[in-house]
């Protein structure tokens, strides 16, 4: 038996006979460099191929009315599958916040819903590309890094002036609290919104997660399939029973993926005519607010949705606005000219930029369950008061 007297305390290590090439620690395997090369090579293999294969082996059937579940409102991986998989040139993405997704509806109750259906025969001619959470700081990063299959095609944008109600919503000044979409914004430079706080460690992995495509898959396998969590945590994930546990201790960590990608509950109880959400806005004794509201020329959002159209268009996109449908019954009768000016800068600002500009008519009071979204109702009579505007048939139908 050898004793390695390297591992002694004060007994010196004896020294190499001449000839004999000194050990290297423990390692009994060294990689030459052209084997350095080679492991190189296989794992660039790797990190290209296996996104790549994932897209093609991992069923994804996006139906009628699809739009991403609300639980995986940050699979920004999924949400580029969803629109690489609609590349009909006569399909109308419609990009947009909540309001969009259909915050408190189910999603045969959305605007892209009643719009296919005014449209006739073909009922997945508009595609709900709202993302629940989303605002314009952030919309600018998902159409930049994972929006690039939209190209020479007609895109609508809605725009929701909520962003501007207050310097708070604007992102504009400091404010306590995390950011939803935060991986989305802006990480280096002057236009890093001053309520984002995050460190540097943060900001870093934002940045190399959105530009490579490997880690992005990484994503949407914890999103999908691990609750948000990498494999390690969700084997150690306790339940809320008293005497915690550990469910997913003996499961086997390959079941979520062979479940598939989880969809929309067959019966939401947050959202549809059903759900205790789906009432109008004054059902909860709502009344009349002010707003501090943003000037344009000061706000973020307002630069980051600028900078959303322009994006599209130096795509070849044909970018159609539609401004609203804001709850203008939730503004105090003193600010209503205020928001009205602020509306109309909006618009002309967008038309000076030569962008087609829908302003609908504000709906009945009835019809909103907040500030900005609509009804199942509303988004039914939003849809027909769109396809009924001459400007918006011709757009549609010009080439």
């Amino acid at each position: 038996m050898s004793i390695v007297t390297a591992d002694i305390p004060g007994v010196e290590p004896a020294a190499a006979a001449p000839g004999t090439a000194t050990p290297f620690g423990v390692n009994e395997m060294r990689l030459t460099p052209r084997q350095w090369l080679a492991t190189l090579a296989i794992v660039a293999a790797c990190w290209v191929l296996i996104p790549w294969a994932w897209k093609r082996l991992e069923p994804f059937h996006p139906g009628p009315d699809y739009r991403i579940p609300y639980a995986l409102s940050k699979d920004y991986w999924l949400y580029e599958r969803r629109l690489e998989r609609n590349v009909r040139p006569d399909q109308v993405p419609i990009l947009g916040d909540s309001v969009v997704w259909g915050e408190y509806v189910r999603p045969d109750g959305t605007l892209s819903h009643f719009l296919n259906r005014l449209a006739g025969g073909d009922n997945d001619r508009f595609l709900n590309g709202g993302v629940n959470g989303m605002f314009p700081l952030a919309l600018e990063g998902l159409v930049a890094d994972y929006g690039r299959a939209i190209r020479g095609r007609k895109v609508i944008v809605q725009c929701n002036v909520l962003w501007w109600t207050s310097p708070k919503a604007d992102l504009s000044v400091p404010a306590p609290g995390g950011i939803n979409h935060s991986r989305l914004l802006p990480q280096l430079g002057d236009r890093v919104p001053p309520a984002y706080r995050a460190g540097a460690d943060e900001r870093l992995a934002a940045l190399i997660h959105r530009h490579v495509d490997f880690l992005a898959w990484t994503d949407h396998l914890e999103n999908a399939y691990y609750d948000q969590r990498g494999i390690p945590q969700w084997t150690l994930e306790e339940d809320a029973a008293d005497e915690p546990g550990y469910p997913n201790a003996w499961r086997n960590p390959l079941a979520p993926i062979i479940a598939g990608i989880p969809g929309e509950p067959e019966h939401d109880p947050r959202r549809g005519p059903s759900s205790p959400r789906h009432r109008p806005w004054t059902a909860g004794g709502g009344e009349p607010a002010h707003f501090d509201w943003v000037d344009l020329d000061a706000s973020l959002q307002w630069q980051a949705f600028r900078g959303v159209v322009e994006l599209l268009r130096a795509r070849g996109n044909d970018v159609l606005v539609v401004l609203g449908p804001f709850n203008e019954h939730m503004i105090a009768d003193d600010q209503r000219p205020a928001f009205r000016s602020m509306r109309d800068q909006v618009r002309d600002r967008l038309r000076q930029m030569r962008v087609g500009v829908i302003v609908p008519q504000a709906l009945p009071s009835d019809l909103y369950a907040d500030a900005s979204h609509p009804l199942t109702g509303g988004y039914e009579l939003l849809a027909r008061r769109i396809w009924s505007d001459p400007s918006f048939r011709r757009w549609l139908a010009s080439r």
